[in-house]
Order: structure tokens, then C-alpha cells, then sequence
């Protein structure tokens, strides 16, 4: 069995569930390091499955001026060395079909963001790098839609793949979460996770000084959807963490501060533990007896 097939079926056996947790991007080399100890550290001691996450480029920011990463060649020596260093399996993303054979020789699960959770060419090249991938939800797409997607994934030769809700469309600047979703996309037959974080993004709903916008979002609200996605039974959290949120230079109103972490997932997990949300409820719709 090869190593993304082993690493596939430890994430589906994962109890209560695996964490997919990393900057949003990759600022530097001593962040990426610092992030990554104190998460590896953290999530050790609930013996949660870690895949550390942080994007060498982010290609859809809202402005041309903002802030994107070291690219693809610098960011994958960067994500390589801590994946060594720490013993850790990578999760980072692609935004062109050219870039999945170099990101497939250093991350184990490769992400489709949101936005390209539909585009054939992509996600038969991200599945032919034979990696794990994660396919976002997009914030326009029904969860019956993710069925087809992780179907191209697996009709490319692939069986490892994961499909992510993270949030739908409200209005302009908004988003929500429907929970009904954490069920309804089950429909792809794979592994289910939550993207806690940026399904709390507001679009493009932060106007800037001097003129555009940005993002924003609703940080306070990430436990609330955390403990909804955990209580209904996915499989696996993704979650972007900071260690000084305000001064991210991408997605900050959305990033879970570090020193939060181990408080959250310790209530995360007790949650989990005790929900029976992976299992399915049987309905009976037989008449009621009262002498039963």
C-alpha cells in the first residue's frame, strides 16, 4: 500500500477526528517553523491525527496589492523542510494544472480552493499525482455538486479524496453555514471535513482606507461553527491558526489565535466524544403503540 493510500485510511479512522491546521500562508521560514511546533505540540496531547497546512501562494486575494506568498519554487522548500523537520504530513493548495506535479513531490493532500472545485483539468492533474486531495466545497455549489467532483478525482485513477464544506454564499458580502450540509455532502462517499474558518469570511466586506476592499470576518463565531461541524460528526476540522492574528498579512479576521488552540480542541473533543453524530439515526415511522 503506498503512503498516501496508508495516510488516507489513518485519516478516515481518525477518533474523534483529524485536524487539517497551519497559517494561512506562508510569511516566512521561522513562522512556518515556529506554527508548526506549537501546533504538532498542541494537538499531540488529544492524539489527533495533524496534517499541517500553509498556502505558498494565494492567486484569488480580493486586491492585486495584497499580500501572496514566496510562490510555488520557495514555498515547497519551505513546506519541505518542516514536513522533515517535524514529521509532519503537508496539506497546501494549487490554482493551476501545471502546479500539481511539483506540489504532489512535497504535500500529501492537495487542496482545490473553492473556487476551482469544478474545473476538470484541475482536479484530474491534482488526482494524478496519486496525493489525498481535498476538494473545497464552492461558496456558489449545492453539496450534491461535490458528488461529481470527487467522482472526477476518482474516475482519474485517484480513490483518495476528501471533499471540505466551507460555507455558501449570503448575499454580497456574507456567508453562511448550513449544517444540513455536513450531511448532504456525505452523498460523495469519502471523508468530510469542516473549514471552520474561512466559512466565516465576509467577501470582499472590509473597505479599505484610501479606497478598495478586503475580506473580513467573523472570528468570534469560529467555536460556534466548530462545535456544530464536531457534534454533527465530520471527519476531519480544518482550521487556520496565527500567532498574531492582527498582523497576518492574509485572512486575519479569520485566523484562530495560537494561544486559543488547545482551549478550543479540548472542548472540541469532549464534544465529539459524546456525539453520535458519525452514525446514522434510524427513523421509525410505524404507527405508535402506547402498549409498546
Amino acid at each position: 500500500m503506498d503512503s498516501s493510500a496508508v495516510l488516507f485510511n489513518q485519516l478516515k479512522a481518525a477518533h474523534p477526528f483529524f485536524l487539517l491546521a497551519g497559517p494561512n500562508v506562508i510569511e516566512s521560514e521561522d513562522h512556518i517553523f515556529r506554527m508548526a511546533k506549537h501546533i504538532k505540540a498542541i494537538t499531540s496531547k488529544f492524539g489527533l491525527p495533524l496534517v499541517f497546512k500553509s498556502s505558498f501562494d494565494k492567486a484569488n486575494r480580493t486586491s492585486s496589492k495584497s499580500f501572496r506568498g514566496p510562490g510555488l519554487e520557495e514555498g515547497l522548500k519551505i513546506l519541505e523542510k518542516v514536513k522533515i523537520a517535524y514529521d509532519l504530513p503537508i496539506v497546501t493548495d494549487v490554482h493551476e494544472s501545471l502546479q500539481c506535479e511539483a506540489v504532489g513531490r512535497v504535500a500529501d493532500i492537495i487542496q482545490i480552493p473553492a473556487f476551482l472545485c469544478r474545473q476538470t483539468d484541475l482536479l484530474v492533474a491534482a488526482a494524478k499525482t496519486g496525493k489525498i486531495i481535498n476538494i473545497k466545497k464552492g461558496q456558489f455549489c449545492a453539496p450534491s455538486v461535490m458528488v461529481n467532483s470527487a467522482e472526477k478525482v476518482r474516475l482519474a485513477g485517484n480513490p483518495n479524496v476528501m471533499v471540505c464544506e466551507r460555507g455558501t454564499m449570503f448575499g454580497y458580502n456574507d456567508l453562511i453555514v448550513d449544517p444540513r450540509n455536513f450531511e448532504w455532502v456525505r452523498e460523495a462517499n469519502c471523508p468530510i471535513v469542516a473549514d471552520v474558518t474561512h466559512s466565516l469570511q465576509q467577501p470582499a466586506g472590509k473597505k479599505l482606507e484610501g479606497g478598495g476592499v478586503a475580506s473580513g470576518g467573523l472570528r468570534e463565531l469560529i467555536p460556534c461553527i466548530a462545535r456544530t461541524a464536531v457534534a454533527v460528526g465530520v471527519d476531519g476540522i480544518f482550521m487556520e491558526v496565527h500567532d498574531d492574528p492582527l498582523k497576518a498579512p492574509v485572512d486575519g479576521p479569520t485566523q484562530w489565535p495560537l494561544r486559543h488552540l488547545e482551549e478550543l480542541l479540548e472542548e472540541l473533543v469532549a464534544i465529539a466524544t459524546v456525539s453520535k453524530g458519525k452514525q446514522q439515526f434510524k427513523i421509525d415511522l410505524t404507527p405508535f403503540d402506547e402498549e409498546y
